[in-house]
């Protein structure tokens, strides 16, 4: 498989799914990757959440900020399946 692609669709993308709730990973759905797959969508995810930090924060619009938290929530999530499903197998990450 591709290392910067998952399912034809690129790493970025499938980043941006999982931010949007579009796609959620777990341990099934990881287990066909190989390191470099999980490598670039640990990075990529990585890369996301500092984005979404980096953002203005919206103070008066709670619409806005929880739509936000629930995006880095979708991200942390994301990561932590990675992190523990790698380490089940014995891979790093780093």
């Amino acid at each position: 498989m591709a290392g910067n692609q998952i399912k034809g669709k690129a790493i970025l993308s499938v980043a941006n799914d999982i931010s949007e709730g579009f796609l959620y990973l777990n341990p099934m759905v990881l287990k066909k990757y190989e390191l470099e797959t999980y490598k670039a969508l640990y990075h990529q995810l990585k890369k996301k959440q500092r984005e979404i930090r980096s953002e203005a924060f919206p103070s008066h619009d709670i619409i806005k900020i929880r739509k936000r938290n629930i995006r880095l929530q979708r991200i942390h999530t994301a990561v932590m399946v990675l992190e523990h499903t790698a380490k089940t197998k014995r891979m790093s990450l780093f």
